[in-house]
């Protein structure tokens, strides 16, 4: 019998379409994958989408590019962290719910730990020289890593030049005159809604001549319309929807009714209410985070949320895992006779589970109307033009990690993350290094640099 890692990379011939097409992966295979992501995603939600486009589309071939590329639009106009529901929707797509929960838990649980102890040593003992110093090389390296994936996207999203008209416009908008994405998102579909019918050799791009093979060469997902777990379903819909109360309502009554401190309680209340209400991703909701934390709660001060937006740059999971250490520091100064570890730690697990429990709710109620519309030509058209944008805001996301990594807060130009940069985009972009040898290494050069340069 041939092993699951053989299986994995077996190649089936299609007779339809005459191209190899991947051997659908185990589930124990697709879960060490989604528990190494957690571990490897850095960078915030650019650094994160393109590692899973790396790692997803070019190198496993689990999910094509114009699959990939779907699912992110879709997720980019949902509420909350846009790569963290991606990592669910592709789970789902090749392990339906069991696989999108491990992909999405999997996804934030590496960090929960990590930011924990972090959290931990910053509110019992001050920051870590050496602990920065190894993250500054790890941003350094997700910069590069970030720039070689908006070309490689880029390249396969913007066939012609109203695609990348388009993207251009998206940057520019969101950039520059900061205009939000869901408006940019609109704006682009109803624009490719419109060319569908003036020029639609241009604007139909996923359907077009160079995609029409698109799943050719990638793992086949759900062949049978009949059992497929891509369908919508009210049925299920409403059954979902149950559950999602009841995994919500639960631990809310057992905070209110069982712990005397309301911090918690408070807390459950507060996230909830962000994961719905901000748009945008992680960047959108930080500052009504930080406002509600520091001014209207008093969890945590000014200065402290800094630093935690600090922390949840440089570790791995998506960047709303500051909302970790806001409810960290919520149980930590609110603990009301508790050990503060204890409050800190209950704060923490209550923050986490409440923003992440609605993003669930959100992929996989939607995922099976955007995958029962993926072949429509009049929707082909706006998502082709979506896409485009998204290139735009993906680049926009580039420009800005970039900036904080190469002209930090603190004034001056970072010099050695500019030449770990470069040299990261060097062995990634031409010599092919693979993206766990470039992390480690920069994270290795900057624990180095750290204790005998400087």
């Amino acid at each position: 019998m041939k092993s699951e890692a053989v299986a994995e990379n077996l190649k089936v011939e299609n007779k339809e379409s005459e191209q190899p097409v991947i051997a659908h992966p185990s589930f124990a295979t697709a879960f060490k994958f989604w528990l190494k992501l957690g571990l490897i995603s850095f960078g915030g939600p650019a650094g994160q989408i393109s590692i899973m486009h790396h790692e997803l589309v070019d190198q496993k071939r689990w999910v094509s590019n114009e699959r990939f590329l779907n699912a992110l639009n879709y997720c980019m106009l949902l509420p909350g962290p846009e790569a963290q529901q991606l990592a669910t929707y592709i789970g789902w797509l090749l392990h339906r719910l069991p696989g999108g929960i491990v992909a999405g838990a999997f996804f934030v649980i590496p960090s929960i730990f990590i930011l924990f102890a972090l959290s931990y040593v910053y509110a019992a003992y001050g920051t870590v020289p050496w602990v920065a110093a190894v993250f500054n090389g790890l941003k350094a390296a997700i910069m590069a890593i970030v720039m070689a994936a908006v070309i490689k996207i880029g390249k396969k999203a913007l066939k012609n030049a109203v695609m990348v008209a388009i993207a251009a416009l998206s940057f520019i908008a969101i950039f520059i005159f900061k205009i939000p994405f869901p408006l940019i998102v609109l704006g682009a579909g109803l624009l490719g809604l419109a060319g569908r019918y003036v020029l639609p050799a241009k604007f139909d791009v996923i359907r077009g001549k160079d995609a029409r093979d698109f799943d050719a060469g990638y793992v086949q997902i759900c062949e049978d319309p009949e059992v497929c777990h891509i369908n919508p379903s009210i049925r299920r819909n409403i059954v979902l929807v149950v559950v999602f109360l009841l995994l919500w309502l639960i631990p809310v009554i057992a905070l209110y009714a069982l712990l005397p401190q309301r911090v918690f309680y408070t807390e459950a209340l507060f996230f909830t209410k962000a994961a719905f209400l901000t748009f945008g991703g992680a960047y959108a909701v930080l500052a009504y985070i930080a406002q509600a934390g520091v001014e209207q709660y008093a969890w945590l001060t000014g200065p402290q949320m800094i630093d935690g937006l600090g922390l949840a740059e440089t570790t791995p999971g998506p960047l709303i895992m500051v909302v970790q250490f806001v409810g960290f520091m919520a149980g930590w100064n609110h603990a009301a006779g508790w050990n503060p570890i204890v409050g800190g730690l209950v704060g923490s697990l209550v923050a986490t589970y409440f923003t992440f429990l609605p993003c669930f709710l959100f992929v996989f109620l939607g995922g099976p109307y955007i995958e029962k519309f993926r072949d429509n030509a009049t929707l082909s058209a706006a998502l082709s033009s979506i896409t485009a944008a998204v290139v735009g805001v993906v680049l926009n996301l580039a420009v800005w990690f970039g900036l904080q990594v190469l002209v930090p807060a603190d004034g001056g130009f970072n010099g050695f993350a500019a030449v770990i940069g470069l040299a990261a985009f060097v062995a990634i972009q031409w010599f092919k290094v693979g993206i766990m040898t470039v992390i480690f290494a920069a994270g290795a050069i900057g624990f180095i640099w750290h204790q005998f340069v400087i």
